[in-house]
């Protein structure tokens, strides 16, 4: 399943998510003139994304191969970086969900919240709470490393050492995954819950506000489908390893396999994320076209003769 599932899977989502990322941070360096909260959360979340698909290519290559690791320092990395940016996507598209429902609340934006600077102050916070999070990986990495001949770079849930696996890998569930989707769904009610005293309010409007509504809906069940097995799986992966479970090895094995087949599916939200760029940045799409043609002007205009 390594070879002939993980590894295409992983190719296959790098190549169709980095083209879609790095369009995305790219359009936001050279073609959005002024940035608002919005676009700070977005941004992140795209260099997030950028950053966790940049470590699937060197594991796709390892499974492919079936190849034992040569460099132990760039599997902590790769693995700590992995483990980084699936964690703060989520994070970073809960604040995008809070700035869209204080922008509904405050149309003028005269809430602290919606201003640029403290976007950037909650962006700092998250990506220092997150790294928080994942640091106890390292220790546990380097320690089954350490007691594998430094040959074998595993998942998370494959590793043994001295941090107790599977009370870090609930923590790690609870506060980098079930918290952020606790605030995901709620920022989605209170969204919806707004529009809907605004439409009662205001009978006769014609322009709907409910793109923010879908747009948090639709994160908020995508995390849902997609993060769910993979950490469900991931925990009864590392409890069925205990010796206390009693289980027998084929059982293990069976467990292992339907837990290698939620990996790629977790993983899928960084190929998905660049449609909520185009949902949500403001005039971000129509600058964004607009600098495209201007590009695809100028070349022809090079390739014509003089």
């Amino acid at each position: 399943m390594e070879m002939y599932y993980l590894s295409p899977s992983y190719g296959i989502e790098f190549c169709i998510g980095f083209p879609g990322n790095l369009l995305v941070v790219l359009g936001y360096i050279f073609c959005l003139p002024e940035w608002q909260s919005c676009n700070i959360y977005l941004f992140n979340l795209a260099v997030s994304d950028l950053i966790f698909l940049c470590t699937l290519p060197r594991l796709s290559y390892l499974y492919a191969n079936d190849q034992s690791e040569t460099s132990p320092s760039s599997c902590v990395i790769n693995r700590y970086v992995l483990h980084v940016n699936l964690y703060s996507s989520i994070l970073f598209m809960v604040w995008l969900s809070m700035d869209r429902f204080l922008l509904i609340k405050h149309p003028t934006r005269n809430h602290y919240l919606l201003r640029p600077r403290s976007a950037l102050i909650v962006t700092g916070l998250s990506w220092l709470a997150v790294n928080v999070e994942v640091a106890p990986m390292i220790a546990l990495m380097v320690q089954d490393l350490q007691s594998g001949n430094w040959n074998r770079c595993k998942d998370f849930a494959s590793l043994k050492g001295d941090v107790n696996a599977l009370a870090y890998s609930l923590g790690l569930t609870l506060t980098g995954y079930i918290l952020p989707m606790i605030g995901l769904c709620g920022f989605s009610h209170q969204i919806a819950h707004l529009l809907h005293v605004q439409e009662r309010a205001l009978q006769r409007r014609t322009t709907s506000y409910k793109r923010p509504l879908r747009v948090s809906a639709s994160a908020a069940a995508m995390f849902l489908v997609l993060y769910t097995p993979y950490h469900v799986l991931r925990n009864v992966r590392i409890a069925s390893r205990q010796g206390w479970a009693g289980l027998q090895l084929c059982t293990r094995m069976y467990i292992e396999g339907v837990y290698i087949l939620t990996r790629p599916l977790a993983f899928l939200h960084s190929v998905i994320n660049p449609v909520f760029y185009f949902l949500m940045g403001d005039r971000f799409r129509e600058l964004l076209f607009a600098k495209l043609r201007k590009l695809v002007r100028k070349t022809e205009q090079q390739r014509q003769p003089a």
